[in-house]
This record gives C-alpha cells, structure tokens and sequence, in this order.
C-alpha cells in the first residue's frame, strides 16, 4: 500500500515545476475546488475508524506530496499520523486535519434515513471534510506564499482517532508543535461561527471485571458474575453523581457483558467517559470511580483492572485571535447553493420537526461570543502547546446534531462540500493575516503566555500510556 512505502521512506520531498499561482488568497482557495471534494468524498467513502486510517492518511500524503511537501510519516509513534511541511524562514503557521470516522452509524448521502448495509462506520462528525479542507488550504497558502514571495512555512498535521483515540495529545506529548508559531483548526457544523470556544477536559477508561463461570441454574453457587461486578460499579458511580460540580459529566457503555442468559459471564467490560470544564477537577474526579470500581469487585468476588484509553485537555482560546477569524468569516460572501442543493437541505430539515432553523441560517455568521461547550476535543492539548485559532463553517443543514445520520449525509454531499470550502478560505485569510502582521503575532503571543501562566507545565491526561491503536478493533 502507498502509505507502507511512504513511511519505510521517511521524508519525502518532490520538486513541483514553476507554475503561476494566484497572489489572491480566495481566488487560491478556489482553484482547489475539485480536490476538496475529490478527497473528502474518497475518505468519506473509506469511514475508517481511528488509528486504522491507511487509505486515509495515505491519500492526504498523496496530495500533499505531489505539491511538493515534505513529509513526516508515522510520527509519535502513530502509523497514520503525519507532518507535512512547504517554505522556509517566517512564521511556521500549521493546519491540521481529521479523518476517523465514528462506529455505529451509516448512512448514504440521501436527504431521508438510508443505512448503508455492510457498513459499520460514517463520517458523522465531519471529518472527511476536515481533512479534505485543511488540505486544500494548507495547498493554496503554500500557492500563496509561493505567488507572492511571502517568508513562512505552511504546515499540515494528519491527526488520526479525534474520536475517542486522542492522537493529537499523543503528537503535543512528542514534541510536534513546540517548534510551530500559531495552529489553525476548523470544524464541520451545522452554522458558520468563530466563537471563542472552551471544550470540556476528559478522560476515559476501559474497566474490566472478572470472575467464574458456571451454569446459572445448575450450579451458581460457583459463580462470580463480573457482569455483577460491572452493574455494581455503575450503580455507585450513578449514586457520585449526587455529589459532583454542575459541570461534570459522567457517561458509560457496557462493552462486553456476557453471551447467554444461562452461563455466570466470567469477562464483563464497561466504558467509561468523565468530564468537566477544568482538567484538574478531571484528575480529581478519576480516584473516585477507580475506588467504585475496587469496591465492585470486592463486593461481588471479581477482579478488576482498568486502561486509560484517552484524555484531553480543555481548548485554550485566545480572543485576539478569534476576533481575527471573526472578522475574516464576515469577508466571505455567502455561501451559494444550487435549487438541487437546496431542496436536498430542505428535505433534511423536516427530519428535525418543526422547530427547525430556518436554512437560511448557513449563510449568517453567528455572533462573536466567548462560550463553553460540552464536547470535548485533542485540539484542547495542541491549544496549550502553541497559540491556536478555530472556526467552524456551515457544512451540515441547520439544526444537525453532530454524530447523526443528518450530519453523514451532509458529509458526503456537495452541500458539505461547499462548506468545506468556505472553512478553507477563511483558515488562508487568517493565515494571510498572521503571516504579514508582526503586531497580530506578538499580541497573541502575549495572551497565549498570560493565558496559560508564567510557570506553565504542559501535563497530559492520558500519563505515559502509548498510543491505543488497537482500541477500535
């Protein structure tokens, strides 16, 4: 496979002939248009799940490479993650790029519910797009900078496992952005936003009970249920909520909870996710679902041990730099759709019921806001290793819920498509900006340095664990 080659290569580097590139920004962006929906299509039909995107990762590197990029594969020790790097001397302003797609949902790109059957995976966060459109624009700023003479160095990140894998932590825990001067991130929505937004801290964790099998009528007194064990930690842990911060958030699955009804399950796994807005309150709350844990197994003659599978810090934004991209998403012109388009969106929206946002929402740009989501997201660990900016764009139909149906089919439709696009454009504004605007570079340098303190250590929720990449298997 392509990616293996690359990767038993190392660095890479391919000398693209002189071409003319335009010196307009936008008009860079736009000469990216098929590429972006070439290759968001192609990984939205791929729907890998995290740490297991080859063809993926492999056809970003592709792209990149043909445009002359140098490249870093395989890095932090994550088959599918990357580094691809264009320019010398200036600022080095880095992008990066998401495509894991999420288990449990498909769906083709119809505007009604059409599973896909023999599918077990969908795009239903958007990140096909993602990483179509950082590439596009980490494309047309190197044009860009190319064109017009500009100093600087543009650089794409590939962070694979977004979704519960946390890869970026594990590429800020090596070191990959110490060396970058800002990072630009977008994400898919259902509206068009620059917000300066804080995620929640989070970390999660496999607990694994055991016991004795035995037939659950003949003999079971021989037993020792580590599904007991499982439905005893989850009562506690119901109870702690009681007595936890209003920002907390507790949620689990059980993973693997027996296979008949008559047999005492000798192996039981539960899923556990907790949250809140600060990481050391995380950190806190963690001791105490060991400890249900522990008493579980006690209480119901089972064993019990538990892996970290991910943690991350909560995003770090600074206002000087959103109300930049603020600014740089009002530039834009709207978006425009075709009468296919709209009636496609149209459909999706009676899905949401009445109370639905009118669909002229995608083409507004939402108040400038500081606000605190309660999702949770890797980008938080790279906000605290280098100053970085975000933006979301309009690629799903108002009123989408992330991780829905809606969204995957947005996802693999020309009306995300142009979404992605208009992200693209307004990341190379942003960039433009930050690499001809020394007095821009130094004030958000000073609030990144306020914000995160003087004496600042960067420490990871997930400790010295390496990379889960098996934990989508």
């Amino acid at each position: 496979m392509r990616l293996i080659a690359i990767l038993a290569a190392g660095s890479v580097f391919i000398a693209m002939p002189a071409i003319a590139q335009p010196t307009d920004p936008i008009a860079a962006v736009e000469a990216q248009e098929e590429r972006t929906s070439r290759v968001a299509q192609h990984i939205w039909d791929f729907a890998e799940l995290g740490y297991l995107e080859t063809r993926s990762s492999g056809l970003l590197v592709d792209e990149l490479q043909r445009e002359g990029f140098t490249i870093r594969a395989g890095v932090a020790d994550i088959p599918t993650a990357f580094v691809a790097e264009w320019g010398e001397g200036g600022p080095v302003i880095g992008l990066l790029a998401e495509f894991d797609a999420l288990p449990g949902i498909t769906q083709s790109a119809a505007s009604t519910r059409d599973p896909v059957d023999g599918k077990h995976a969908g795009h239903a966060c958007g990140h096909n797009l993602f990483g179509a459109g950082s590439l596009s624009a980490a494309i047309a700023i190197r044009n860009w900078l190319d064109a017009t003479g500009t100093p600087g160095r543009v650089r794409l990140y590939g962070t694979p496992a977004e979704e519960g894998g946390s890869g970026k932590v594990y590429m800020a825990r090596a070191g990959l952005f110490d060396d970058a001067d800002f990072v630009i991130d977008w994400h898919p929505a259902d509206r068009n936003s620059a917000a300066a937004r804080k995620s929640l801290a989070n970390r999660s964790g496999k607990f694994r009970f055991r016991g004795v099998s035995a037939h659950a009528a003949g003999a079971p007194e021989r037993g020792r249920s580590a599904l007991d064990g499982v439905e005893a930690m989850n009562m506690m842990v119901n109870m702690m909520r009681e007595h936890t911060t209003m920002d907390t958030r507790i949620h689990y699955v059980i993973t693997s909870g027996g296979a008949a009804p008559n047999v005492v399950p000798d192996f039981a796994e539960v899923f556990y996710y907790v949250r809140h807005s600060e990481a050391d309150e995380v950190r806190a709350l963690w001791p105490r679902l060991e400890a249900a844990a522990k008493g579980a197994a006690m209480g119901t003659g089972t064993q019990v041990d538990w892996e970290i599978i991910h943690g991350n810090n909560p995003t770090l934004p600074l206002e000087s730099l959103q109300m930049m991209m603020d600014e740089k998403l009002r530039q834009l012109a709207p978006i425009e759709y075709t009468a296919e388009e709209r009636a496609w969106a149209a459909s999706i929206r009676e899905s949401f019921g009445d109370e639905a946002p009118p669909l002229a929402q995608s083409s507004e740009v939402e108040d400038y806001a500081v606000l605190t989501g309660y999702g949770s997201t890797d980008v938080g660990d790279v906000s605290r290793a280098v100053p970085t900016v975000s933006v979301r764009t309009a690629t799903w139909v108002p009123g989408t819920a992330a991780h829905s149906w809606q969204a995957v089919a947005a996802s693999g439709h020309s009306y995300g498509a142009k979404g992605t696009q208009h992200a693209a454009k307004a990341m190379i504004l942003a960039a433009v900006e930050l690499y001809t605007n020394p007095r821009l570079r130094e004030r958000a340098k000073a609030e990144f340095t306020a914000a995160r303190g003087e004496d600042y250590v960067y420490e990871s929720l997930l400790g010295d664990r390496d990379p889960p990449l098996d934990y989508r298997r």
